[in-house]
């Protein structure tokens, strides 16, 4: 299971609210999605620090401050009009191509 791909119907640059944890309630837009590990990277949120040893990259090392993936199941995109967090589902408009709408109005999202 664990080399599975899961579907995230989010996407980078998604506004979301964190629902669940230490950070819940805040927003931020999505950095990366990992679908192998159905999880995503949001800006400013799950920030830890870590200790790294120094590289060409960086030759100073000490202390980092990196943003961690948060699960999918743990975040929801904010519909703009309410604020409010939104499930995404899918619609065909009218040349065909497959939308993505938020459940919470039936609005596209753009």
């Amino acid at each position: 299971m664990k080399d599975s791909v899961m579907k995230i119907r989010l996407k980078k640059g998604d506004t979301v609210v964190v629902l669940a944890g230490k950070y819940k309630g805040q927003t931020g837009k999505i950095t990366a999605t990992h679908p192998t590990m159905n999880m995503v990277t949001v800006e400013n949120i799950n920030v830890v620090k870590r200790a790294v040893k120094p590289t060409q990259l960086n030759p100073q090392g000490g202390i980092v401050e990196k943003t961690k993936p948060v699960p999918v199941s743990n975040v929801a995109i904010v519909e703009p009009t309410s604020k409010k967090p939104s499930k995404i589902g899918y619609k065909f408009d009218k040349e065909g191509n497959k939308v993505r709408i938020y459940k919470r109005t039936g609005k596209e999202i753009k």
